[in-house]
């Protein structure tokens, strides 16, 4: 029995406690997500009658055959007193389960998110060709594609559009003109809403996710011809993303697209959230950048991806930094404590010499980010 439990009393605590997440499942009381740290809420375990009741609160009457039917869905929620809530609903054991983000209501600066300076210049100097933003689940993708297109939408008269699933933040008109399109709501698919947004004058395109072969072409081809894309793509680090890339492709296909990459492509970032140390900030992005110099191009062409780490760890001068730059940084600024970046550092013994002082050579620093091994 849920007693006085309820789905509006767990979003508002979520907002009370500052959660980024909720976890419900069956079998389990909910669980909050507080600066990247798992709490259990006092209440008995949820039974399936449970879950169904609690979500049946917020589920789209739209989207409750589709959530039979493909056994899952995605959409954006909104309480009455304009709190929005990116929720993913899905069967699970048997009964419905689901993992509800909380989206800020204010449009998150670079500064807010404590970004490097790189993705603001970026953000501000680039204006055609594709830029990746890449991490794990939870790594603050979405907040920093909307940190980047609202500093856009401020500084630049440029007609934006933003293809999501679902829609998160809610862009006013500012310099810019943004047009926001959620798939399953406005649009069919990706890719459907990508091939049409080419035709609509755009200067900006946001794409919330790669998901398939469709899409990543469209993506690649707008940057080509002049438009400035923003993408996310599932991957951990910045060495992996072309192989992820060339994951929706045919083999046969793969020299087409890293001649297309090495072309279009203008920057790759990767990040993922700490918990931070000052009682002020609850988690702070590690960040990797990745720009596509010459010589970069050169070994996106050539299938040289295991030449990355190295170059970035050669070309700190031209912008471009490594995990384990970022964690020094954030270790020496007093953000995140050394037990902590060590635990996220994708090589531990690269870290702790830095932090002595000592550099490593280069090619010891080849090595993937926690988590994604």
């Amino acid at each position: 029995m849920l007693g006085a439990l309820t789905m509006a009393r767990l979003l508002g605590k979520m907002k009370e406690v500052r959660a980024s997440d909720l976890h419900i499942k069956v079998g389990s009381p909910p669980v909050l997500r507080v600066a990247a740290v798992l709490h259990k809420i006092e209440t008995p375990a949820l039974t399936g009658d449970d879950t169904k009741q609690l979500l049946s609160a917020i589920i789209p009457p739209h989207l409750a055959e589709p959530l039979e039917t493909r056994g899952g869905i995605d959409f954006s929620h909104t309480e009455a007193e304009g709190e929005r809530f990116r929720c993913s609903i899905f069967h699970a054991g048997g009964g419905l389960h689901a993992a509800i983000r909380r989206v800020n209501p204010q449009i998150p600066s670079f500064e807010d998110l404590h970004l490097p300076p790189i993705y603001k210049k970026l953000a501000h100097n680039v204006h055609e060709g594709l830029i990746v933003v890449c991490g794990v689940t939870g790594s603050g993708k979405s907040s920093t594609l909307a940190a980047i297109i609202d500093h856009i939408n401020t500084g630049t008269a440029a007609n934006i559009i933003t293809i999501e699933d679902p829609v998160e933040y809610l862009f006013l008109p500012k310099q810019g003109i943004v047009s926001q399109r959620e798939v399953g709501l406005d649009v069919g698919d990706f890719a459907t809403a990508l091939r049409a947004a080419v035709r609509q004058d755009p200067d900006v395109i946001m794409i919330g996710e790669m998901r398939d072969k469709e899409t990543m072409l469209a993506g690649l081809m707008a940057a080509e011809t002049g438009h400035l894309v923003f993408v996310t793509l599932h991957t951990a680090d910045t060495m992996h993303s072309f192989a992820r890339i060339l994951e929706f492709f045919p083999s046969h296909e793969h020299d087409f697209i890293r001649s297309s990459m090495a072309v279009g492509l203008k920057a790759v970032m990767a990040q993922r959230l700490l918990p931070c140390i000052k009682p002020e900030v609850r988690v702070v992005p590690a960040t990797e950048v990745l720009l596509n110099t010459p010589i970069v191009a050169d070994r996106i062409r050539e299938g040289g991806d295991e030449d990355m780490p190295a170059i970035i760890a050669s070309s700190q001068s031209e912008g471009m930094h490594s995990f384990t730059d970022s964690l020094v940084r954030l270790i020496q600024t007093e953000y995140v404590d050394l037990r902590v970046a060590e635990q996220y550092a994708p090589n531990r013994d690269a870290l702790v010499s830095r932090i002595r002082g000592v550099e490593l050579p280069a090619d010891k620093l080849v090595s993937r980010v926690k988590g994604n091994r």
